[in-house]
């Protein structure tokens, strides 16, 4: 029953997407065109930063990353072990990752992002942050380690993610998610007794082995699992010690005030969306507070960027945008460790290469505290004009689009999803958790431009 019951919400999702299909995005093809400029690494790869080897230490935000390996595009992060439906028939061991926190001072101690608009995030929508509770172990139980979470809810990883792509790549001609989330998930979290709200993904389920190729039990972005050995078998942490159990997770790369930066996209409001982050279908996320809100009282989101039809191509360092993902980045492919010419290609660029808005970096504190995990995604629709003249170009930075949009609505405009035609720009109903890593070039520090009149950052 309980089983069918999850299936039957994957059901559910995909006729959603099904219906999102059939009336989105009726717009020209992207032009592949060549253009100068050129940096950092060569194609699609220019301006992504450093390429290959493990990215240093001083450039995570992500504290507790144990690493960030640009060669296999993984950020390998601590597992922790807890239960979902405790007490019942479907009762199951999960293992779920901590990437942000809204208090200051548990982000610091857990070494996780800052993240103070995630206490907005119960707003208007109970079901997008999950109470859970926590065990007290004995000395003898848990001499030291962690403490095990009872989850209220978890992710239905058995779903098979399916992306097809259509006549021009994208849109899609058919799709749906590879994980939904059960009854009472939502990857934000509070621990009954306390106010702060965290970021915990569930990414794996059951005791074991873990599915990385086909992702039956675990999400689609893990490429591997390890769990450390239990006190007193073989393996285990010596007195005094710890050792972590972790996964190997696909990052996406994207940009920040003009520069490369690293993040782990894990759940989506939406259908489509999920299967393009290769993320799980969380419904209730969708009614988190609030769209359009970013620097506005009340919201728990922040701004992305992205764009429908920029220029394509693995050759070409304009590339960007959903064709883009679709042409050059294996969108319909399984992602695994084995998949070498999928890895290869996001190495090096084939990525969404989305824009982000705040981040933890940035130096007035203004705009690094207002980072949230929970991105509300603005897409760009390049127009005709835009496209013919091979002005589509890749965009880096929050500023520059934003006066992009309002000084030459003749190259950029929002899109409407229910019919693909342009309309004002802004939020489009589309929200992603994705948390960010690190930085791979210079860190991220302000804006490439000053805002135009009466834009997004107070005072206006």
């Amino acid at each position: 029953m309980f089983r069918s019951r999850r299936l039957l919400a994957g059901a559910v999702a995909v006729a959603a997407a099904i219906v999102i299909l059939v009336t989105q995005f009726a717009f020209g093809s992207a032009t592949p065109a060549m253009a100068e400029g050129q940096d950092g690494g060569g194609g699609s790869a220019a301006g992504l930063g450093q390429l290959s080897g493990f990215l240093p230490s001083s450039h995570f935000t992500l504290g507790s990353a144990i690493d960030i390996n640009l060669s296999n595009e993984t950020a390998r992060l601590p597992i922790y072990q807890g239960v979902a439906y405790k007490g019942t028939p479907q009762q199951e061991t999960v293992w779920y990752i901590l990437e942000d926190a809204s208090d200051a001072g548990l982000a610091a101690d857990l070494g996780v992002n800052f993240a103070p608009k995630l206490a907005n995030i119960g707003i208007g929508c109970p079901a997008c942050v999950q109470t859970v509770t926590q065990d007290s172990p004995t000395p003898a139980q848990n001499p030291f380690g962690t403490a095990n979470i009872n989850f209220a809810g978890a992710p239905d990883f058995s779903p098979t993610r399916t992306a097809v792509p259509g006549p021009t790549g994208f849109p899609l001609a058919s799709f749906s998610p590879g994980s939904v989330a059960g009854p009472g998930y939502s990857p934000f979290i509070q621990i009954a007794g306390s106010p702060v709200v965290y970021n915990a993904p569930i990414i794996a389920t059951g005791n074991g082995p873990f599915d990385v190729v086909h992702h039956t039990n675990t999400e689609d972005r893990v490429l591997g699992i390890h769990i450390a050995p239990s006190a007193g078998s073989p393996g285990a942490a010596p007195q005094g010690q710890f050792f972590d159990s972790y996964a190997d997770l696909l990052f996406v790369k994207g940009f920040d005030a003009g520069q490369p930066i690293v993040y782990l996209s894990t759940d989506a409001g939406q259908p489509l969306t999920a299967v393009l982050e290769r993320s799980t279908y969380v419904p209730a996320l969708n009614n988190a507070s609030f769209n359009g809100g970013d620097d506005f009282l009340g919201s728990a989101r922040e701004r992305l960027f992205g764009f429908i039809n920029g220029q394509t191509g693995a050759s070409n360092p304009q590339s960007q945008g959903f064709q883009h993902l679709v042409d050059d980045g294996f969108a319909s492919q399984d992602a695994s460790a084995a998949n070498g010419p999928m890895i290869d290609a996001l190495r090096n660029g084939g990525d969404l290469l989305n824009v982000f808005g705040d981040f933890p970096t940035l130096t007035d504190p203004r705009h690094s505290d207002a980072y949230s995990p929970l991105w509300d995604a603005q897409l760009g629709l390049w127009t005709p004009k835009a496209v013919s003249e091979g002005l589509n170009k890749r965009q880096i930075d929050e500023n520059t689009v934003l006066n992009l949009v309002a000084t030459r609505p003749d190259l950029l405009t929002g899109v409407n999803p229910a019919t693909g035609a342009p309309e004002p720009y802004g939020a489009v109903g589309v929200d992603i958790n994705c948390a960010v890593l690190g930085f791979t070039g210079q860190a991220p520090t302000m804006g490439q431009q000053a805002p135009v009149a009466n834009g997004q950052f107070p005072p206006r």
